[in-house]
């Protein structure tokens, strides 16, 4: 308890964006979020008042920063599960708990526990020689999804292969390199949507609108809120889905569950599983009542939970690094973009410029419509190349 504000403490494992993000909801409730970063600089640590440095696969660094909070919660995943499992025993509040973040760090445990539950999943299994990859697509069918069961992210440790011998060639390659892979069946989809989520202890659960997002190379560029044309029928269902996952895994707090919208069967096919706050809910920040990240403050500290009605149709757009650095500073393109677009509504997360990183993103509100996703994809262009895509003139 903080002696200062009589409050319990909330520590937040990692330094990135969802935790600078969460810390600025932390304010509002009277908080200052405690960060462990790995170093200097991340982008959570130049604006919280409290960070401790240490990484998150040292447990003495974990010890020492758990001692002071009254729980521990993430801003990503990799934390090894052995190390939680050491916290929890220690006494450490840790949210959402080791047993539920094992089915966000392992795709396989994952895909057998939504099996076990009867949950809409591709078909799968799990890859311990180079003939199951080639079994399964056979099987199957071609093209095959390959993936890495723990560490991936962003499109990282995902390939598709097209037939026996490209999987032949890779599997053999990973395989020799110690990798955990499992190989799943390719969805024939219309789109992929998220359903965001969240629970508190208690048990109390809420869910945001589900969206769309629109993927580029593995990375989320754009999130349509709410996801335009999805019947209450199936709204109702991937929300369900989500908050039943949520319980029978025990989450507390932010949990999106990523899912594929098809055609036959029951629309609906689960893809991955992220226990935080994820980048399919950043427009909750000015489109919701209740943001994801003061509702996933809320959950680890079992308050109840807020409103997630919705404030206005978003759209929101990723402002990812150019392949070139522009010459033109962070401050003068800001100037620009508000001078053209004084209503969106700017993220940035002070991390430095490399291509294709996220930098930070920008919200508008507003129809889900051609016009409002072209001012949200050309702010966000803007943002990262300093270059207007339609050719509009600064000056």
């Amino acid at each position: 308890m903080d002696t200062r504000t009589g409050l319990p403490v909330v520590g937040m494992v990692g330094g990135g964006q969802l935790a600078r993000m969460t810390h600025q909801a932390a304010i509002a409730l009277g908080q200052s979020l405690r960060v462990l970063a790995v170093g200097e600089g991340e982008s959570a640590g130049l604006v919280a008042a409290e960070v401790a440095h240490g990484h998150h696969t040292d447990l003495d660094a974990l010890r020492s920063f758990a001692r002071d909070v009254d729980v521990l919660t993430f801003d990503h995943e990799h934390v090894p599960g052995e190390h939680l499992r050491s916290l929890a025993a220690d006494g450490v509040v840790v949210r959402p708990g080791p047993g539920a973040l094992a089915f966000a760090q392992n795709k396989l445990l994952m895909r057998e526990r939504m099996a076990t539950l009867g949950l809409p999943n591709p078909a799968f299994t799990e890859v311990t020689q180079v003939d199951d990859v080639v079994k399964f697509g056979d099987e199957h069918g071609w093209p095959a999804i390959l993936k890495a069961a723990t560490g991936g992210y962003d499109g990282k440790g995902v390939w598709t292969l097209d037939s026996a011998d490209e999987a032949r060639a890779l599997a053999e390659e990973l395989l020799e390199a110690g990798m955990s892979l499992l190989v799943e069946q390719r969805v024939p989809m219309l789109r992929e949507l998220s359903a965001l989520v969240a629970r508190s202890p208690f048990g109390q659960g809420a869910a945001w609108p589900v969206v769309e997002t629109v993927q580029s190379d593995g990375i989320n560029t754009e999130v349509l809120a709410p996801a335009p044309g999805l019947s209450d029928t199936r709204r109702q269902q991937a929300q369900d889905l989500a908050l039943r996952i949520a319980e029978e895994l025990d989450v507390a707090g932010v949990m999106a569950v990523e899912l594929f919208e098809t055609e036959d069967g029951d629309g609906l096919v689960i893809n991955e599983l992220a226990m935080r706050p994820h980048n399919s809910g950043h427009w909750t920040m000015d489109g919701s009542r209740t943001s994801q990240f003061e509702q996933h403050m809320r959950a680890v500290l079992d308050y109840p939970l807020g409103t997630t009605d919705l404030l206005s149709p978003t759209v929101m757009a990723n402002v990812l690094g150019a392949p070139e650095t522009p010459t033109m500073s962070v401050d003068e393109r800001l100037h620009h973009l508000f001078a053209r677009y004084p209503d969106v509504k700017v993220h940035l997360y002070g991390k430095g410029e490399r291509p294709g990183r996220k930098l930070g993103h920008v919200n508008v509100l507003g129809p889900i419509d051609d016009d409002t996703r072209a001012k949200a994809r050309m702010a966000a262009h803007w943002l990262s190349h300093a270059e207007w895509p339609d050719g509009y003139s600064i000056h």
